[in-house]
């Protein structure tokens, strides 16, 4: 059951506001609401991109090689740039609450924090990026044991013949961090009996050799016995002429070889592209069967109720919580991130901060009546847009002076505070029963 939220009295809000996005034009793209000041903010997207380079997109993962969570935040850093007041470590805060640290790790560091996949994911920073600053070291101890050092594959880059796959890892990265000569090519042409003929296709545990250009030493075996000669010895001319045959068996042979190689690689290319082309089409199929799915059927009400869910405290609570002495609108009490819908059709005239609301819109409806949907986690339009009943604008949450998840609904008939009327009364005006 969601918590019901109820509002405190209007003070500074001490929300960090870096992890909200909006998505521009209600188009459904991602985009930071970033603060004044905050000039190297990235969208959730692009994050989400740099966490499935990282960790395969699992913002939980430890897996004990000295990183954490969807972005592998090193423990200092996670601690130098405020993880701690999250969680201990990255692995136990939630996917906001990292991304909220990495846009302070991006403003310090800029994306060379994430060499390999802020490249692939398209994570930039504006301006040339700044020294990171450095945690403070904490105390040693007095007197620590001894304690005997854990070997991990990463921990041997460089220098181990084999190395053991783990969750996040690619070729390329592998063949980066081991200094494999060719690159992920060499290393995947040296492995492609264990890996097979996807090389995207590694898995936790493969032990892949990573030093394709050293020869195994071979066994000792016996010196091949010479052959009984019978017959005169071959003159300097056959000898020549059957050195010559051999060598262009030899490259026949070598050149037959050769051909099989491409045609199997090609082979393995075209099979890959063959997946991956596959994949794609399901996954189209899958989000237009899920986006038709949500299309519903025509409603003969004018209005459209903001969440689908009960109400909360209701409109004219009394109480000292409320700095107009009495509660101004009604609340329903729903999870963060549920989707919130306009009342009625209008053009939004704010979106975006408003104080003790937290992140806010207000739509002016065709009747002249205003609407107000206040301590939201991510808004979906932009001032100045046109608007349609049951259309989206928001996503809610517990921004603002706020004890909870829910959305504060208020209807006004002036665009300012103190101008505010039933709003159950006008949704059910409208046809919404409510």
């Amino acid at each position: 059951m969601a918590v019901r939220g109820r509002h405190r009295r209007r003070q500074q809000s001490r929300i960090n506001r870096a992890s909200l996005t909006v998505t521009a034009g209600g188009a459904g793209l991602a985009l930071p609401l970033v603060a004044a000041g905050t000039a190297d903010a990235a969208s959730a997207d692009t994050w989400a991109k740099v966490a499935a380079c990282e960790s395969s997109g699992d913002w939980s993962i430890n897996t004990g090689n000295g990183y954490y969570g969807g972005l592998q935040f090193k423990q200092s850093t996670w601690e130098a740039y405020g993880g701690g007041t999250y969680a201990g470590r990255a692995d136990l805060a939630s996917k906001d609450q990292q991304i909220a640290v990495a846009e302070k790790v991006l403003d310090g560091q800029g994306p060379g924090a994430w060499p390999a996949c802020s490249q692939k994911a398209g994570l930039t920073r504006g301006g040339p990026a700044p020294a990171a600053p450095e945690a403070a070291p904490a105390p040693r101890p007095a007197k620590a044991p001894a304690a005997t050092p854990t070997t991990t594959p990463q921990s041997k880059a460089g220098t181990a013949e084999m190395y053991t796959v783990v969750r996040g890892d690619t070729l390329s990265q592998i063949a980066e961090e081991q200094r494999v000569k060719g690159g992920w090519q060499r290393l995947y042409q040296a492995n492609r009996e264990r890996v097979g003929t996807d090389p995207d296709l590694i898995v936790p545990g493969q032990r892949l050799q990573v030093k394709p250009g050293v020869a195994t030493p071979p066994k000792d075996r016996p010196a091949p016995r010479a052959k009984d000669r019978t017959g005169p010895e071959p003159t300097g001319k056959q000898a020549a002429e059957k050195a010559a045959a051999k060598a262009a068996e030899a490259k026949k042979a070598a050149d037959a070889k050769k051909a099989a190689e491409a045609k199997k690689a090609e082979e393995a290319r075209k099979a890959a592209a063959a997946k991956k082309a596959e994949e794609a089409q399901k996954a189209a199929a899958k989000k237009k069967a899920e986006e038709a799915k949500k299309v519903s059927a025509p409603s003969t009400a004018r209005f459209s109720s903001p969440v689908d869910a009960g109400t909360g405290t209701p409109y004219r609570a009394s109480g000292a919580s409320w700095s107009k002495g009495y509660h101004t609108g009604v609340d329903f009490p729903v999870p963060t991130g549920t989707s919130v819908k306009a009342a009625a059709s209008g053009t939004v005239v704010s979106a975006g901060w408003g104080g003790s609301y937290g992140y806010q819109v207000v739509i002016k409806h065709n009747d002249g009546k205003y609407s107000q949907y206040a301590h939201l986690s991510a808004l979906t339009v932009r001032s100045g847009q046109s608007v349609q009943a049951g259309q989206r604008i928001a996503r809610s949450g517990s921004t603002g002076n706020s004890t909870g998840p829910h959305l504060h609904f208020e209807v006004r008939t002036g665009p300012g505070f103190g101008s505010d009327i039933d709003p159950l009364a006008y949704l059910r005006g409208g046809g919404v029963k409510v």
